[in-house]
């Protein structure tokens, strides 16, 4: 799976025309406290609207431009011995991705960013925020380029170990030795994200995929013919490189800068805190463990017939989408629950937590039931060309269908571990569980993939990342006094408040199935099994009393004002 980047603006701030967040003297002083003046209901639904729709905008643009990689590596490759050699080599830059980019360098260097930033406030002498970076980067660019030239070297063992059932693994060793480059880039770029989110810029972090994807596609199509699928290969190292290139325009503005806004009004408070390693250590092994079910899948489906890591492939990248539009929920509230825990109003950070958990529940399950009704029409609009063909149409539909029941899963636990890490404190039980969650994939899908093929990968999956879940949601039951976590949840009443959408989503799933099926055409089917789905979900979400709903409703009155009061300016 991908897990999707954070980039969450600060709560309460203010946009300017660059694309940065800047935070006011006076709604500092009023974060300050423990947010219950009269303005902070308003101020609160106003920021997640503006956050929202610039993680949204974002985070679409990347999700329709990762669709047009995928259907264009679908065009000219088809699914394929090619194919599966290619994503074979794609694994490590995936893991590298969520290491570099979106965990590991987001918590070890933006707090020692915001520190430097709030000492160049105070006027103190040299600057600090140079100095920082004359400091850390050269050698994080050599432990980078290190690993890029490792990985290369034991590119034919890395191989063997990913996919051993490959019939020829000379193509998936030179696709790695070309994706290898991107690690230095992915460490750079990363980088560079988060000194920029430190500054409270946001719009150059969050196009770095815009421009990944580009460099993909604009590979595939220019080397496609003559170097075939590893023309992909080197996209991948293209793309890493332009996710750098985007980046530096803004950040060069704020190195030269003397006066940053992001700080005004705190640098007076800013004190000294020590990077905790074993937290960088337990979200990064958290991070690293999650992404190893890739590793579990692809195991499994190389001793399949060729074809059978690309039909899981494309079937994960589709199906993945209403999860990464539930999860944009979690990350513009993220900052509200540390800054309510920062408070030591745990309360409130609770019925945060919880109110997230029902929303973007409520969002992946009406994605969820639209993938289940019409993943035929899906996949065929969407790579039956070219090389793909009617047969792989099947099978990708087939098995996305399966990889579709875990999508619920994967939202609650990417809304569930924040709880464990956003009180600034590492925490090994998420590691614990996902280890779990990962054992159960691995059994499971070993006992599964002889008798059901990729489909029995799939369901292991789904079961491992959903028992995942269930344990992240157990650890944080309040009846563990002493437990070190920030949030404690009411976990009886939570599961009862899904209970309702969860029951919503059946009835429309078979609804939507019922009108898709109706239509020859796999257009018309999907307009009519989407539209299906979301209605009847809409209808039945208020008369089943989901609370998530109302939210949600509110939350579309909030940003449809926005734009139209940005319209009439």
């Amino acid at each position: 799976m991908t897990v999707v980047p954070s980039q969450s603006p600060v709560p309460g701030s203010d946009t300017d025309a660059e694309g940065a967040v800047t935070v006011s003297a006076t709604r500092a002083t009023t974060h300050a406290g423990n947010g219950t003046d009269p303005g902070s209901a308003p101020a609160s639904r106003n920021f997640l609207a503006r956050a929202a729709l610039v993680t949204a905008a974002l985070s679409i643009a990347g999700s329709l431009l990762g669709l047009v990689r995928d259907r264009s590596l679908a065009r000219l490759f088809g699914a394929g011995s090619d194919t599966d050699a290619f994503l074979v080599a794609w694994t490590v830059p995936e893991i590298a991705a969520t290491l570099l980019i979106e965990d590991g360098l987001a918590i070890a260097l933006i707090p020692a960013f915001s520190m430097a930033l709030a000492r160049r406030a105070r006027g103190e002498p040299g600057d600090p925020v140079r100095a920082l970076v004359a400091a850390t980067l050269p050698r994080l660019c050599l432990a980078f380029a290190a690993t890029a030239a490792l990985v290369a070297a034991v590119a034919p063992f890395l191989v063997q170990v990913l996919a051993p059932g490959l019939p020829d693994p000379r193509l998936a060793v030179d696709c790695t030795r070309l994706t290898a480059i991107s690690l230095l880039a992915f460490g750079i770029a990363g980088y560079c994200s988060a000194v920029l989110r430190a500054h409270r810029r946001f719009v150059a972090p969050g196009a770095i995929y815009i421009a990944y994807n580009t460099g993909i596609i604009a590979a595939m199509f220019l080397l496609g013919r003559t170097w075939g699928v590893r023309a992909a290969a080197a996209g991948v190292a293209v793309g890493g490189c332009l996710m750098v290139l985007v980046q530096l325009p803004s950040l060069w503005r704020q190195l030269v800068s003397r006066t940053p806004a992001a700080v005004k009004g705190v640098a007076g408070e800013a004190q000294e805190r020590p990077v905790r390693l074993a937290l960088i250590a337990a979200v990064l092994l958290f991070a690293l463990c999650r992404q190893s079910q890739v590793l579990v899948e692809r195991f499994l489906a190389s001793s399949l017939p060729s074809g059978a890591i690309s039909h899981l492939n494309y079937a994960q990248k589709v199906a993945q989408i209403p999860m990464t539009l539930s999860l944009m929920v979690c990350v513009v509230t993220f900052p509200v629950v540390a800054r309510a825990l920062a408070d030591e109003d745990t309360e409130r950070a609770r019925d945060r937590v919880e109110r997230d958990l029902v929303l973007s529940s409520c969002v992946v399950l009406t994605g969820m039931g639209a993938v289940i009704a019409c993943a035929p029409q899906m996949i065929e609009l969407l790579f039956q060309r070219g090389a793909f063909t009617a047969d792989d149409t099947v099978a990708t539909s087939d098995v996305m269908r399966v990889y579709t029941l875990g999508l619920l899963g994967q939202t609650l636990v990417g809304t569930l571990v924040r709880s464990y890490f956003s009180a600034g404190r590492p925490s090994w039980y998420p590691l614990t569980v996902m280890g779990a969650g990962i054992a159960a994939t691995s059994v499971i899908g070993a006992v599964a993939v002889r008798p059901w093929e990729v489909a029995g990968i799939a369901a292991a999956n789904a079961f491992g990342i959903t028992l995942t879940a269930a344990l992240l949601l157990a650890g944080l039951r309040t009846s563990r006094r002493g437990s070190p976590r920030g949030v404690r949840l009411r976990v009886r009443p939570v599961l009862a408040e899904l209970s309702r959408p969860v029951l919503a989503a059946v009835i429309a799933t078979a609804t939507g199935a019922f009108a898709a099926s109706r239509f020859a055409s796999p257009a018309a089917g999907l307009a009519a099994g989407v539209l299906s789905v979301a209605g009847v979900f809409a209808a039945l979400c208020p008369a089943l009393g989901v609370q998530g709903s109302v939210s949600a409703v509110r939350f579309v009155r909030t940003v449809t004002r926005r734009l139209a009061h940005g319209r009439s300016r």
